[in-house]
């Protein structure tokens, strides 16, 4: 692969959730610009296969992000491994389809666990030693739920937000130290997961499509370019920013 961002060249980026979906392709695509890449999740046989397909310069640590009290350990383990990080990647995230009225305390609570809580707290350790050293670029990844109102995701949709207000807080507090923090808000994306759940309901994904100004889902890659380009040298200049990178869905009519 050509190299496009020369200054990634080395570097070291932890994206969590890198074992499928987004985050394998944002994995792949920071493994493609020569950099040292750690993967981060749940389940170790997912991991293992995903570091054999993104080659020499991945690495992966199994942990689950939901135990936030010990965040501090996976950010040791992380720099023990790799050495200091670069560039995080907030990746990981659940969902979880419900009317509101019958959710309950305990599935809200664990959706803004690992889509919010998790993500502050493993922030906040990473990014512990980005101030100290004065450097370091943090992405967050959002979505669309949190540009507009889509019923029967309420817990996804208010930690996605949240997420958005996080973006902008830390890059205020950070930017004086060299820490850069942005946010992707990816539109409807051909994942496994997204092309089943339209290819199952063809009236959803017609609405989908004609609401899209491109006519067409988006591809992984289109969200990993995008994370790269937030990443690099060539965006030195921008911090705070949420980019939807949804075919122009959130200002479709």
């Amino acid at each position: 692969m050509t190299t496009t961002y020369g200054d990634l060249d080395g570097k070291t980026v932890l994206v969590t959730g890198g074992a499928s979906g987004l985050g394998f392709a944002i994995a792949g695509a920071f493994a493609g610009q020569g950099s040292r890449v750690l993967i981060v999740g749940r389940n170790e046989e997912r991991l293992k296969a995903a570091k054999q397909r993104l080659g020499e310069n991945a690495l992966f640590i199994a942990f689950d992000l939901t135990n936030i009290d010990r965040l501090a350990e996976l950010a040791s383990a992380a720099v023990d491994v790799m050495g200091e990080i670069d560039v995080l990647v907030n990746n990981a995230g659940v969902h979880l389809k419900k009317d509101a009225l019958a959710v309950s305390n305990q599935e809200y609570q664990q959706v803004v666990l690992t889509n919010q809580t998790a993500v502050f707290a493993l922030t906040r350790e990473v990014g512990k030693s980005m101030v100290a050293r004065r450097t370091g670029n943090i992405i967050m990844l959002s979505s669309m739920a949190s540009q507009y109102g889509i019923p029967k995701v309420m817990g996804y949709t208010a930690a996605k937000a949240a997420v958005e207000g996080m973006t902008r807080a830390l890059a205020v507090e950070w930017s004086p130290f060299g820490v850069r923090v942005n946010c992707l808000a990816p539109g409807f994306i051909k994942t496994a997961m997204s092309g089943k759940a339209l290819d199952d309901d063809p009236a959803r994904k017609e609405r989908v499509l004609a609401r899209t100004p491109m006519g067409r889902l988006g591809e992984p890659l289109d969200v990993a370019n995008a994370a790269l380009f937030l990443a690099s040298i060539q965006s030195k200049y921008v911090t705070g920013v949420v980019l939807p990178v949804d075919g122009g869905n959130s200002i479709g009519f």
